[in-house]
Order: structure tokens, then C-alpha cells, then sequence
């Protein structure tokens, strides 16, 4: 999140930028401004009862001993009414500072100064474009290669769960697992360490990271123990961090896990969740960097460059996409997705999104670090992609490598399977 001091520097200058996002958040930063003035002119309120109280309770003994005993009754019963009026007066001051908190959570991260104008995902903004897209002699889309081939059994999942929980089979479920193994040697070798994270995580990692307190209808809840099924490794991952104070020397932080990714993508239906388009439960190779804010953004670079040779081993055609102001994450200062061609579809699929979130997660997460020889701490900067979310990228590697002799696998993959095409 935000902190007030970035709030409270410059609201007209923040207010213009936050307008990128196409929202006005001008009344959302003035309440917020006028509600902080209340909780300081409390405090300082609260504060002099206090001082009051305190010059009061060493005087009491004094003029006790010195006989005045008229005045010293009269100290005794300001002392009473004092603790009255702070107890009221903290009470207001911590109403206050809850609702402070709670418009707080509303206002998102500030865009980059990049970050183009646009209203949605069709106003993103093109980088640039890799590979050939195939010329194929016949376009058959994943799901019914799945069932030819017998890979992928939506029906089957439907019935043990529901909608959105494929069970992959043989070839299927080993293609998986290769595309998995490749990422992570991928990124071991890029100087990433593994992490094998919880599945589940509680309401404070979820704040952490910027899913609560806005995205619970996304999520999966165990109401019992008011616990979550991860949408992403990010999460537990980047929580590792949670209150903790790094030193200079730490930076880079880099990690990557592998997990099942649940979410409920509430309100999703029509072409766009068919076969492997949009699942509730999928797989996804995370990866996560802890970084020195004066160093964020030429990491981020070099983030996307990292996925970008994933797609490019696979013989993907890709595109990158930098999001406008109006397809930004709420956490995010700025984003690059990745998408697939799919030839079987003939659409372009979203397969990564790799963004900077600065210091907002690390306001939340109260992750800090501490310059060699300064006292003083200061938030880092966090930043994340998918290196690769596997449903879309499986589609297209089924789609795109079709033919009527079978489907041929990318050569990176072979040396994690014993077969080199799919018949």
C-alpha cells in the first residue's frame, strides 16, 4: 500500500498520476487527508491528557505531604476525569485510525511514468513479437487433441471435482511434469534458489501481498480456520519476508517455486474457459526477486528477458504486452504480460505476467532494509512473473505442433520424457 507520507507529499501530483489507472481517486485522497488531520489533532489530544495526567499523579503526593489536602482531592478528581477523557478520547482515536487504514486499502499503486493510457487489455501496449507463427494443415484445438490423444480428461475431472480441474493422463500428465522440470532447471541455472511453499496461507500473508482485503471472492476459503488456497506461489513466497529487516548485502533476493495455483475466477464463462484456457486449479513455476529500489526496474528487465528466452526455447510464437493504466493490477507499478499463439485457436493466449510492484507489497509486508552504517530503514522493492504458468503454454505446444503424424515436442523438453512425439 501506499504510506501517508507519500499521500500527504503531493496529492495533486498523485491524484494525476492514479488517473492513468481511469479512476478518479481525488475524494478517496482528500477523506484521506481530512481524516488523517482528525487522528493527529486526537493524538494530540491524547497526548497532552496524558502529559496532564502525569504532572497530575507526581503533584497528588506532594501537596498531600505538604497539607494541602483540599488541593491534592481536587488533583485526585481531574486525575479520574482525565482518565475518562483519554479512555473516549482513544477510543475515537482508534475508530479513526481503523477507517484510515481502510481507505488506505482502496487507493492502488502508483503507475510508472511508462505505463501507457487505455481503458483495457485492448489497449496495451506491444513491445515486440518472437517467432513464426506454424502454417498448419489442419487447425484442431487442444481440447479435442486431449481426448484423441488421450492426455487430458475434462469430463473426468468434472465428475471428481468439477469444472476446471482437468486430470491429465500418460502422455499428458508426463508432458506436464517435463514442462515443470524445465522450468525449474531453467531457473536454477538463471541463479534462482527453490522454495517448496505452503499450498495454504493465512489472512496475514493475503494482506501481504495485496489479495485481501479486496480479492477474497477470487479465492478459495477454509472458513474453519480462516485459511486460503494460494492463487500463486508469489504469495507464500514473497511472505517469506513478512516483518523482516535485510541488509544492503542481501540484495538480490531470488527465488522460484513450483505449486498448484487455485483460483475461483468467479464469473468466467463462454469459448475463453474452454480445455486449458481458464482453470480453477493449475500449475505454475513462480519467480520471485527481493531487490534495492535504486535496482528494481533493470531487474524487471531482465525478468522479461528471462521468460522471454523460456517461450523462445519452446518455439513459441510470443508477443509482450506492457498493460495500460486500465488492465494494471491493482498492486502493480508496472506489468509486462506474455502471450502464446495459438494455432489451433487462432488467438493469442496470456502465458506470464511479469511486474515491478516497487514498494507497495513491502508496505504491507513491513519488508525493509537497513543501508551499511545508517540506523535508518527503508522499504525494498518486490517483483514477480510467471515463468511459466504451464495450462496455456501446454495448449499451444499441443496446437502448434500438430500434425497428421502426431504432436512433435520441442526439443528442450525431450530430455525429460522418453518419447519425442505424441502418436
Amino acid at each position: 500500500m501506499l504510506t501517508l507520507n507519500q499521500i500527504r507529499k503531493n496529492p495533486e501530483e498523485l491524484i494525476k498520476k492514479l488517473s492513468v489507472r481511469n479512476k478518479d481517486f481525488s475524494a478517496l485522497i482528500y477523506e484521506l487527508i481530512k481524516i488523517d488531520d482528525k487522528r493527529k489533532e486526537l493524538k494530540g489530544k491524547s497526548d497532552k491528557l496524558l502529559a496532564e495526567s502525569n504532572k497530575l499523579a507526581k503533584s497528588i503526593g506532594m501537596l498531600f505531604k505538604e497539607g494541602k489536602k483540599e488541593e491534592a482531592e481536587n488533583a485526585k478528581k481531574r486525575a479520574v476525569e482525565i482518565k475518562e477523557e483519554v479512555k473516549n478520547v482513544n477510543t475515537e482515536l482508534s475508530e479513526t485510525e481503523n477507517k484510515l487504514k481502510e481507505i488506505l486499502y482502496e487507493i492502488p499503486n502508483i503507475p510508472h511514468d511508462s505505463v501507457p493510457e487505455g481503458k483495457s487489455d485492448e489497449d496495451n501496449e506491444e513491445i515486440r513479437k518472437g517467432g513464426e507463427i506454424p502454417v498448419l494443415q489442419k487447425k484442431v484445438p487442444h481440447w479435442e487433441l486431449a481426448a484423441k490423444f488421450d492426455l487430458i480428461d475434462f469430463e473426468l475431472g468434472n465428475k471428481i471435482t468439477g469444472a476446471g480441474f482437468p486430470v491429465y493422463k500418460g502422455k499428458g500428465a508426463k508432458l506436464q511434469r517435463a514442462l515443470i522440470n524445465f522450468f525449474l532447471e531453467e531457473a536454477e541455472n538463471a541463479g534462482f534458489t527453490e522454495i517448496m511453499p505452503p499450498l495454504v496461507i493465512n489472512e496475514d500473508s493475503g494482506f501481504g501481498t495485496g489479495q485481501l482485503p479486496d480479492k477474497e471472492g477470487q479465492m478459495y476459503q477454509i472458513t474453519e480456520d480462516k485459511l486460503f488456497l494460494i492463487p500463486t506461489a508469489e504469495v507464500p513466497v514473497t511472505n517469506i519476508f513478512r516483518n523482516v529487516i535485510l541488509k544492503e548485502s542481501d540484495f538480490p533476493i531470488k527465488l522460484t517455486a513450483y505449486s498448484s495455483c487455485f483460483r475461483r475466477e468467479a464469473g468466467s464463462y463462454g469459448k475463453d474457459v474452454r480445455g486449458l484456457n481458464r482453470l480453477h486449479q493449475f500449475d505454475k513455476v513462480e519467480i520471485v526477486q527481493i531487490q534495492h529500489p535504486d535496482k528494481s526496474y533493470e531487474t524487471l528487465d531482465e525478468m522479461v528477458a528471462y521468460v522471454e528466452s523460456l517461450v523462445q526455447k519452446l518455439e513459441l510464437p510470443y508477443r509482450i504486452v506492457k498493460l495500460c493504466g486500465g488492465d494494471l493490477g491493482f498492486t502493480s507499478a508496472l506489468t509486462y504480460d506474455f502471450e502464446v499463439y495459438s494455432a489451433g485457436q487462432d488467438k493469442w493466449l496470456e502465458v506470464s505476467s511479469v511486474s515491478n510492484f516497487e514498494s507497495f507489497q513491502a508496505n504491507r509486508l513491513k519488508l525493509r532494509f537497513k543501508k551499511e552504517g545508517e540506523k535508518q530503514t527503508q522499504p525494498a522493492h518486490t517483483l514477480n512473473g510467471s515463468a511459466l504458468a504451464l495450462p496455456r503454454i501446454l495448449a499451444a505446444l499441443l496446437e502448434n505442433n500438430y500434425s497428421e503424424e502426431g504432436i512433435k515436442i520441442p526439443k528442450v523438453l525431450q530430455k525429460f520424457l522418453n518419447f519425442d512425439i505424441i502418436k
